[in-house]
């Protein structure tokens, strides 16, 4: 599900490196860079990168396990400053607030990490910004952040889930 004939802003390819690249790993993190058409959903496009990411997992423990937790936990209000590290701290929600210091402190080099999810997440032209809450009914859980750009459309998906 690569974001075809575009390149990469470096803030992506950070982000990429950081906490990976797409992938179908069903474990782990991956970012996902793509360009919606003017009526596409921004939660269904985030949904298709989530069952993307699991991959085979998806079928093998079938859609309600999956979708069981699936739920926006978080959405920037319009005309909010953006701090994406303060607002994925403020998550209210304790499945998804569990999730939050691994995509933020427990991962290598966290403050690179911090630094890049801001220049990404945090971007004026980035107007529509989403987290949703997701795993498999059971051990595996995780968050999905979605943000998508005005005028380009340019999407930004950060799938994260462990056990």
């Amino acid at each position: 599900m690569p974001h075809p004939g575009k390149i990469k802003p470096r803030g992506v390819a950070e982000l990429e490196a950081v906490y990976g690249g797409p992938s179908q790993a069903g474990f782990g993190s991956a970012v996902f860079f793509v360009q919606l058409a003017a009526d596409d959903d921004l939660e269904k496009i985030a949904l298709d990168h989530y069952r993307y990411f699991v991959g085979g997992l998806w079928e093998r423990y079938g859609e309600d396990a999956w979708m069981g937790p699936w739920r926006e936990v978080y959405a920037r209000p319009y005309g909010a400053a953006p701090d994406i590290v303060a607002e994925l701290r403020g998550i209210k929600d304790p499945d998804a607030a569990v999730s939050v210091p691994m995509i933020l402190d427990n991962v290598d080099d966290a403050d690179k990490a911090r630094a890049v999810l801001a220049t990404v997440y945090d971007a004026f032209t980035l107007t529509d910004l989403r987290v949703y809450t997701l795993g498999d009914g059971g051990a595996m859980s995780g968050l999905l952040v979605a943000g998508c750009h005005d005028g380009t459309r340019d999407a930004i998906f950060l799938v994260f889930l462990l056990d």
